[in-house]
């Protein structure tokens, strides 16, 4: 059974739209103190994150009964290093496990509310969500084995 804040798809796309929110602002506050090449990193991902709420907040009830999940590999390099904590003097690095990090959190919370989920467009539009965060994890780590890996 869901939750009662998600009795309707307007609630459950208020939360995701919020969760993008936050996840910019976040970003956001980091850009604002850091040095390039983090600048520049987390602006580009404040981008991303806007540019998914605006997708979101653009969802017509039509466009909501086509929505399918693609499938998105998932690189599995960060799941096994240490969180990180959001920080002013992150390193490029840090900065790129902390985010995927983030976005693996989101996969695993929309997947879990996708099977709780109390209608199949309930499900349908969790499994959604789940597949965007999905894509945000592979483009963080496929940046991290460009930045980090090759280097090493």
């Amino acid at each position: 059974m869901t939750d009662r804040r998600f009795g309707s798809i307007t609630d459950i796309l208020a939360f995701a739209i919020q969760r993008e929110i936050d996840a910019a602002a976040g970003y956001a506050t980091i850009a604002e103190k850091a040095v390039t090449p983090l600048r520049e990193l987390a602006e580009d991902l404040r981008r991303q994150e806007e540019a998914h709420r605006k997708l979101l907040e653009g969802l017509s009830p039509e466009a909501l009964q086509d929505l399918g999940t693609a499938f998105t590999p998932d690189l599995h390099i960060v799941d096994t290093l240490a969180d990180e904590r959001l920080a002013e003097d992150m390193s490029v690095q840090d900065m790129l496990i902390f985010a995927a990090k983030k976005e693996a959190q989101a996969v695993a919370l929309y997947e879990s509310l996708a099977h709780a989920a109390g209608t199949s467009d309930q499900a349908r539009l969790f499994g959604f969500l789940a597949g965007q965060e999905r894509e945000h994890k592979l483009r963080l780590e496929a940046e991290y084995e460009r930045q980090v890996l090759q280097e090493n």
